[in-house]
This record gives C-alpha cells, structure tokens and sequence, in this order.
C-alpha cells in the first residue's frame, strides 16, 4: 500500500531532521521525504499539519500476560493498546504462567504477534529457568527463536554467581541484560513507597534502597563481564547516580524511566484503598522525582518505558495491602512524557522521541526508531495541540488499571504506521 503523510512535523532523532516534510511510504519502506511530494501514486493520504510525524515508539517495558493469564490481559489487547498509544516495536517480559524460559514459549509469542498484525512484540527469555533462580534458562533457544535480550523482569536472580553467569552468556551472545533492581531481603512485606504515606496508612514500607543495592550489585557485575546493562524503571536518586558514575566508568549500562515515577510521587496517593497507585518500584517522593526528571534531561537515563501491568478490576479493588503490584501505560506514555517533560521544560520534543523510539531501539541492536528514506515504515503521529482528559473507558487494551482517570494532558497520538500498515488512526 502507498501512503502518503502529508505536512507534518518530521522529527528524525536518528539523524537530527527536524523540518516540515511529507513522508511517502510504500510496500512498507519509506520511499522518500520532501516538501510538497506528489500524491499521484498515494492510495491514502493522511493530513499531518500540526503534528509531529516520528519514527515508531519502542518500548522495552511490557507485560503481555499470555500464556496463562489472559484474564488480565493478551497479546492482542495488549499490541491493540500498543498501537493507540504510538507503539510499533514493544519487548514483553517473560514472568508469565509459564515463564518464557525456552525456544518454543519465545515462537509462540512471535507467532501470536504476527497473526494479530497491530504491533511487533519481541519476546525477551528468562534469565532463569522457570523463574526460580536456580539455574540459567535456555538462553541460546530463545536467543535463537529471536529474544533480544534476557530478563528476570518482576524480581531479581538474587545468585549473585548466577546473575554473573548470565552476563558472561549476555555478553557472548551480543544481548543486554534487562535488570528489574529488587534486594528481595529487604522488600520485608513492604506495599508502598517508605515514606509519609505508608506511615500515615500504618502499611510496611519499601526503601530506596531496594532497588539501589542490586542495582550497584548489576552495574558492578556489568562493568566485571562486559555485559550490556539496561536497568528497568529507575525510581530512585540513587539509581541516577548510580548509572552516571558507571558511565563514567566505561560501564555499558542504560536506564530507563516509566511515566508514573517522573509524573507522580508518593504524595499523589489518595487513599490506601486505591490500589492502583500500588506498582513495583513504589512512587517515591518528590525529590526521588525531581532527581528521574534531571537524569531524563541530563541524559543520564535514556529511555522512557512504560512496565505496562495489566491486571483486573478485582484483584486492583483490593487496596494497598492486597491488590498486585502494576499499572497499565501504553495507551498514556506519549501524552505524559508530552505534558510533563516537554511542556515542563525537561526535554525537547526531538529528546522525547529519541527516548521513546531511536534509544530504546539502539539498545535492542533493532534497525527501527529511524524515519529515513529506505528504512522500515514504522511511524507515529502525535498532535501536540491537542488536550484531553486520560479516561480508562476509551482504552483499546482489556485493562484499566492506572492512576490518571480524568488527568487533563496535552499531547495525542493521532496515528500509528507499522510496516506500512496503519494500524491507528483517529
């Protein structure tokens, strides 16, 4: 199919184009990129005046749910609030019932993708098998069946042998090791942020330092084998800190910042019973936020993910001291990152897209989150004018679980293009 994107803001991280320019498309491959193109050969056209036209948002970040807990969510509901939310490429974690530990689980993930046909998902392996932090997984295979990268997303390989082990084979096999920073001795119950609130709703509270010590550990570990580290939503100052003075080290590590730590904080909890401010990492507090902020303009953390969890009403009605840890972001990423972090003065719109598509795709080793002439036609159009209220009733995915209903927000995704496919429009 030709499609032609006529007259929109044209931001190219991947080479700095920044200037008003029509995009033509065909059989999937931009063909070309100029000012007034011809329509003669288009067989859609799609009036971009206004808005941004950037290379496919990519998230590192994604709980699909399936196999095994499609009651919380799919893969198609899952790649169907994808593409509403500006997505063409997403990773999805492995802690899923099974856990994604072997060549099979990763094909039929991949499979599932490809027949839904709204999003590329890449299905990162476990670094354990089953989970259980006792023996490496079946790497190879899922490296083989097209993982990416490795991950033990939801907790932490505690073996600290075992975590170097899966370095050592990270780093063989050309892949980064995706860490999720949780000391699982020092979590103690904790439900929520260790801070004013939890003692004001008299609930176990979680430190920062949590997430700090593995991530020292990691980025130590990283810096012995020569593993690629990308450490997974950041939401301490510490971890900042961390990841600069291992950059400053030749350490290769990256770190990513989901909405919810560089939006909220602690403060923003109204009551124990709302469970969907309860995730893992917690919200922390506002100067833990100021420091995610700094480290997203300073360039200190490269990547903006969403750790999209879905779950259901019921299990989120529980509160504090019982619903699950997670919210959903897909759908909301780009106009939060928009709102807060452009509009607030921390980033460019050139800055926000390079965190949300050409960084996370260089992390992967992926040949997307660049809008050039010859590269695959993946592309999100974001109209930066219009305002609107988060309600979770319009969400495309099957769960509604986050902490933004009725937030006014600017910034919209208004179009998504995968491959040459639109698979979004408003």
């Amino acid at each position: 199919m030709n499609i032609l994107v006529r007259g929109g803001r044209v931001l190219n991280p991947a080479d700095g184009r920044d200037e008003r320019a029509d995009v033509f498309i065909s059989d999937g491959v931009i063909v070309n990129i100029g000012k007034d193109l011809s329509d003669e050969l288009a067989q859609e056209i799609i009036y971009a005046e206004g808005c941004y036209v950037c290379p496919g948002f990519v998230d590192l970040h994604v709980h699909l749910r399936e196999p095994g807990q499609t009651e919380k969510e799919d893969i198609e509901g899952g790649c169907k609030a994808a593409a509403r939310g500006g997505y063409t490429t997403i990773v999805a974690m492995p802690n899923t019932q099974p856990p994604v530990d072997r060549m099979d689980l990763v094909e039929y993930v991949h499979m599932r993708a490809v027949d839904v046909g709204l999003c590329k998902v890449i299905q990162a392996g476990a670094i354990t098998k089953g989970m259980e932090g006792k023996t490496l997984a079946d790497i190879d295979g899922c490296v083989m069946a097209g993982s990416r990268a490795i991950s033990e997303d939801g907790k932490s390989v505690m073996d600290s042998g075992l975590m170097r082990a899966a370095m050592v084979k990270a780093k063989e096999l050309g892949i980064p090791v995706l860490s999720h920073c949780e000391d699982k001795a020092l979590v103690q119950g904790g439900v929520m942020n260790a801070g004013k609130k939890a003692k004001e709703f008299s609930l176990p509270g979680i430190t920062n330092s949590v997430e700090n010590v593995i991530a020292v550990r990691d980025a130590m570990l990283a810096g012995e084998t020569g593993a690629r580290l990308h450490l997974c939503h950041c939401s301490t100052k510490e971890s900042v800190r961390i990841i600069r003075e291992a950059k400053k080290q030749g350490i290769d590590i990256s770190g990513e910042v989901c909405p919810h730590h560089f939006v909220l904080c602690e403060n923003d909890i109204d009551s124990a019973a709302n469970g969907n401010y309860k995730m893992n990492p917690p919200l922390r507090t506002k100067v833990d936020r100021e420091a995610l902020r700094g480290g997203l303009s300073d360039g200190t953390l490269e990547v903006i993910a969403t750790d999209h969890a879905p779950h259901t009403e019921e299990e989120k009605s529980r509160g504090f001291a019982g619903s699950p840890f997670g919210i959903v972001g897909l759908e909301t990423a780009a106009s939060l990152a928009y709102t807060c972090l452009v509009m607030g003065g921390y980033l460019s719109p050139m800055q926000m897209v390079e965190k949300m598509s050409y960084n996370p795709a260089r992390i992967l080793g992926l040949d997307v989150g660049d809008l050039s002439e010859g590269k695959r036609a993946d592309i999100t159009i974001f109209n930066p004018y219009e305002s609107y209220e988060i309600r979770a009733g319009e969400f495309a995915g099957r769960a509604k679980n986050m902490p933004y209903e009725g937030m006014k927000v600017t910034g919209r995704v208004v179009g998504t293009i995968m491959g040459g496919k639109i698979t979004y429009k408003i």
